[in-house]
């Protein structure tokens, strides 16, 4: 890592497993934290070994998650366990857990204890649900969230035989969950520069979900008011129901936009662009479509006036870009500043030179797989750039850490004859 570590001196127990929570901490390390992964001796995240590509090696699902970590691993059922975790608590400063509700109580780690040890301890919390609330005894995972958080009732087509609600293939529950959390742990560690005390931090997948669904929601409201929503592929032919209807590929705030085909389309199958109509673009796309007469035709001077002709306006557009790759179709409207986009494939973006070059995508070596290509830090900032470092193995860092929480060889040793790590 280049530059200043802003959350260099900052410790945090790393008590998560799978995604949301492991993608919460990893960004934290990325910035400089010491994250001390605490994992069950002899199994660890049960991602280590989820969708592996190489036998006996961590599976790219915990890597991708997990970098720039120490593993330490931790039986806290055994005496010595919860004692080494007591002092990991003495001298951290946050505690990241996504166990079920009740887990750490049962552990013998109840808020109130965790207080007594640390009174400056932040616990911060990955849940399905918010406390209090009737589903909050609810196992959740990605799809369960993006369900419960409203992404899935306005996703899809609303007619014909793929009708029906539609899970996105982007974490919208687990990652995303894990992003607003750490800004919930950053905002606490401030509070805690001004009050000396910890706190509890919370957020439930559900609220992560719905928090990304605000202009659905807003959506909602302008239904509940005027019975339809007039940027929706649906207006002004079809009926509008009482709730906000799915909308292919409709764009999401305000403006008209659709996938569009472009050359290659019927066998490669992201061989397409994404184009929207901006009200302050539409002589550009008169002009790039060579279609001057559009400026002044009544039906199309107004957002209003295109909405009837909106599929006839992607239909002309795409008839103007059938014979042209997704990026040569860019590269023209792009020239009259018009919003668009190719549809990029993960291989696609994987071997992007500007992502490579960004930082955005990395490749990091491993002591037992060899290099991977994985995603890096998606903040930029003018004076850090953060190094990606693999993930560690197994246990890798238990006799480390041990030592620093002062426990000798012989201890050390002990405890893993006891296999209490």
């Amino acid at each position: 890592m280049s530059g200043n570590k802003p959350l260099k001196g900052i410790k945090i127990i790393d008590f998560t497993h799978v995604q949301a929570g492991p993608a919460c901490t990893q960004l934290l390390a990325w910035f400089g934290a010491d994250v001390i992964k605490v994992e069950r001796p002899g199994a660890g995240d049960v991602t280590r070994s989820q969708l592996r590509d190489i036998p006996d090696a961590d599976a790219l699902y915990f890597t991708m998650l997990n970098s720039n970590k120490r593993s330490l691993t931790l039986d806290t059922k055994t005496p010595e366990g919860k004692e080494v975790l007591e002092k990991l608590i003495k001298k951290s400063d946050v505690m990241v857990e996504n166990f079920g509700p009740g887990a750490l109580d049962r552990m013998g780690f109840t808020w109130q204890r965790i207080q007594e040890l640390n009174p400056g301890m932040i616990l911060a919390s990955v849940k399905g649900f918010s406390d209090g609330h009737h589903y909050e005894d609810l196992k959740v995972y990605e799809n369960v969230a993006q369900c419960a958080g409203g992404a899935a009732s306005t996703t899809g087509w609303w007619k014909g035989e793929n009708a029906g609600p539609t899970i996105s293939a982007a974490a919208l529950g687990d990652s995303n969950t894990g992003m607003h959390l750490a800004i919930g742990i950053l905002t606490a560690i401030i509070g805690r520069q001004q009050t000396g005390k910890g706190q509890k931090v919370a957020v439930s997948m559900q609220d992560a979900v719905l928090n990304l669904c605000r202009v659905k929601m807003r959506d909602q409201l302008r239904l509940d008011k005027v019975g339809y929503l007039e940027e929706y592929p649906q207006y002004p032919h079809e009926k509008f129901g009482d709730v906000v209807p799915r909308g292919g590929n409709a764009g999401g705030g305000g403006q008209p936009g659709w996938i569009l085909k472009c050359k290659g389309w019927e066998t490669d199958p992201n061989a397409y662009i994404y184009f929207t109509i901006q009200g302050h673009a539409w002589e550009p796309i008169c002009d790039a479509l060579g279609k001057p007469e559009w400026k002044t035709d009544p039906n199309y001077t107004t957002a209003k006036a295109r909405q009837p002709h909106i599929m006839d306006i992607f239909a002309t557009i795409e008839n103007f870009i059938k014979d042209k790759t997704k990026f040569e179709a860019v590269d023209i409207f792009r020239k009259f500043d018009i919003p668009c986009a190719p549809v990029l494939s993960m291989k696609e973006l994987l071997h992007d030179k500007s992502l490579r070059a960004s930082g955005s995508i990395v490749e990091v070596p491993h002591k037992v797989r060899g290099s991977y290509w994985t995603v890096g830090s998606p903040i930029k900032f003018s004076d850090l750039k953060p190094e990606v470092t693999a993930s560690p193995l197994l246990g890798e860092h238990t006799d480390e850490v041990l030592a620093e929480l002062g426990y000798s060889k012989d201890q050390i040793g002990k405890m893993h004859s006891n296999k209490a790590v």
